[in-house]
């Protein structure tokens, strides 16, 4: 070998040698650095790690790269989603490189390199969760939650307990008399121009009607419905896949004779008790237009149907339209009785607090409703304290006005008064008069009442000792009183010069003992002590009882075969048909 080359290549192999030198010492560096570090706790331990990569790479990789300026986390509404997405991930906090090929060889990258042989903990740790097989978790069966505590209401009302039999009459083509829908021994389940007894009522104790459809409650605690179920006020399901008969094809001595009515309302069926908690005990019903409501012996309130304005129907509640099966009433409680008017209804507690709730575009609710808030008139809310905060004994409605019966047997009053039906003078005659705020009927002073119901536009009272008074509209003999009673100090006449409206309520001639009144639409009821009942007024369509559709001028003693030696304690009336509660015949 020439000297030159010899030199050259001595030279080469000294500085070889020296290479090697050099990356043994760095090696055994490494190994006591990492020998000698002293333990950190777990948290720590992703640092120490990232920092021995660091080391291994300085010593490993041909060429010392720069470190890549940490930037700024966009944040969620900077940059676009191909920027995000091209960003590299992020690994125990430092960003990789993404390499744009499938299979790469393994990098000294952070958190996933080789460091004499033995791979980073991290990625060791995922290898190995990867590989050891996938344990189901357990999942414990839920525990079950505590048992609901339903506080035991304590009862503050008895049921009704006498049994009464059921005498209907009047049109009866909407289903409102309860007799089926075909001809019975001949008889006509429609136009019942006479008490007529009805078969399918066993055992009633409460009798409610309303204006096109009734309630009764049983003794064996059942409610039954029967009449229109338009808007649910039958609260049951009453779907007919029936049709209206053939008038031109009527046999009229045909005794099944179907009348094309649909039976399901037209015969007494129970409502829908499937949201009725198992044990509830009723004691009374009040039937409006289109609702119906039961109070319980817990003076609870259930209810189904609708409320209707003089716009439409107005609805159950804000977010119920049509109730069509009971439903409990949450904002009341302690209830003592209810009443019913044509499309609103009250509440008295035991508390002597009063509740309204309905429609109230005649201050029949007692309190100004705003336009733009009429709903709010759906949820029951108190009346506020009567005059000289007498204490309510009774509750009665007319369609559109109210009365308290007080414990000084006074009466309180307050709706619509344009045909005087308070018995107040103020405005009546006027369309639109009505009375704000309940007010003591001073006309009425002098009066023991015992007992009071409206009509329409009429209303009437009995006293404690038997008389029968009656004002209001006049035009259809509603109040039951005689020509010679009008005179120009207590009526207002028409422009034809016929009596119109009875300002002041008056004593009706004739009649005494009276115990108990009631009122239809235009026709009303009085039942006398002996159990003796007579009707007058709106007769068109055999509503009275009294077989014609004359009007009745007077009271007028009902008197037919199926009614004559019973004792009547009971009596009820709708819009066109009336109803009879009659003791049971001794057996």
């Amino acid at each position: 070998m020439p000297p030159k080359r010899a030199a050259a290549a001595a030279s080469e192999a000294a500085r070889a040698a020296k290479r090697a030198k050099t990356a043994s010492a760095s090696k055994k560096t490494a190994v006591k650095a990492k020998a000698d570090a002293p333990k950190k706790a777990a948290p720590a331990k992703k640092k120490e790690t990232a920092t021995k990569t660091v080391a291994a790479k300085k010593a490993v990789a041909p060429k010392k790269a720069a470190a890549p300026a940490r930037k700024k986390t966009p944040k969620p509404s900077e940059g676009s989603d191909k920027e995000n997405a091209d960003a590299a991930p992020k690994v125990n906090g430092v960003k990789r490189k993404r390499d744009e090929n499938e299979e790469q060889p393994d990098e000294v990258v952070a958190g996933d390199a080789q460091v004499n042989g033995e791979r980073s903990t991290k990625r060791a740790e995922k290898e190995e969760a990867e590989a050891a097989p996938v344990k189901k978790r357990k999942i414990a069966a839920p525990k079950p939650a505590p048992k609901r505590v339903v506080r035991e209401l304590k009862a503050i009302n008895e049921p009704p307990t006498q049994v009464m039999d059921i005498f209907v009459f009047g049109e009866g083509t909407a289903g409102e008399l309860g007799l089926g829908s075909v001809r019975v021994d001949g008889k006509k389940p429609i136009d019942v121009k006479r008490p007529r007894i009805n078969h399918n009522l066993k055992g009633v104790v409460q009798v409610a009607c309303g204006g096109m459809h009734v309630a009764a409650l049983t003794k064996d605690n059942k409610i039954l419905t029967w009449g229109v179920n338009d808007q649910g006020a039958l609260g049951r399901d009453t779907t007919w896949e029936g049709g209206l008969r053939d008038v031109d094809d009527e046999d009229e001595d045909s005794d099944d004779e179907d009348t094309g009515m649909n039976p399901k309302e037209s015969t007494p069926g129970e409502i829908d008790t499937s949201d009725i908690p198992e044990g509830t005990k009723w004691v009374q019903l009040v039937a409006s237009d289109s609702a119906t409501f039961a109070l319980t012996t817990t003076g609870q309130v259930y209810g189904w149907g609708t409320f209707r304005s003089n716009e439409g129907i107005l609805g159950f509640n804000k977010h119920v339209m049509v109730q069509r099966t009971p439903t409990h009433v949450p904002e009341l409680s302690r209830i003592k009785q209810l009443a019913a008017g044509l499309n609103h209804v009250l509440a008295l507690d035991d508390k002597n607090k009063i509740y309204a709730w309905g429609a109230g575009q005649q201050a029949q609710l007692a309190r100004r409703l705003l336009e733009r808030d009429d709903l709010a008139a759906l949820y029951p809310t108190g009346i506020g304290a009567l005059p000289g905060r007498a204490k309510a004994e009774k509750i009665a409605c007319g369609s559109y006005h109210s009365f308290v019966i007080d414990n000084k047997a006074r009466v309180i009053g307050w709706g619509l008064n344009n045909y005087a039906e308070l018995g107040v003078e103020d405005e009546a005659g006027q369309d639109g008069g009505f009375v704000m705020r309940p007010q003591l009927i001073k006309s009425l002073e002098g009066y023991e009442i015992a007992d009071i119901a409206g009509g329409e536009h009429h209303s009437l009272a009995c006293t404690k000792d038997g008389q029968l008074i009656t004002w209001g509209r006049i035009d259809g003999h509603q109040v039951g009183q005689p020509s010679a009673s009008f005179s120009e100090d207590n009526t207002i006449w028409d422009e034809r010069q016929k009596p119109r409206i009875l300002l002041v309520p008056t004593v009706v001639p004739d009649i005494g003992g009276v115990v108990r009144v009631a009122a239809g639409t235009d026709h009303s009821f009085a039942i006398t002590a002996d159990g003796k009942v007579y009707s007058w007024g709106f007769s068109a369509n055999y509503q009275t009882g009294q077989g014609t559709t004359d009007d009745i001028e007077a009271p007028t003693l009902i008197d037919n075969s199926a009614i004559r030696d019973r004792k009547i304690v009971f009596a009820g009336a709708g819009g066109q048909y009336g109803i009879l509660g009659a003791l049971p015949l001794e057996n």
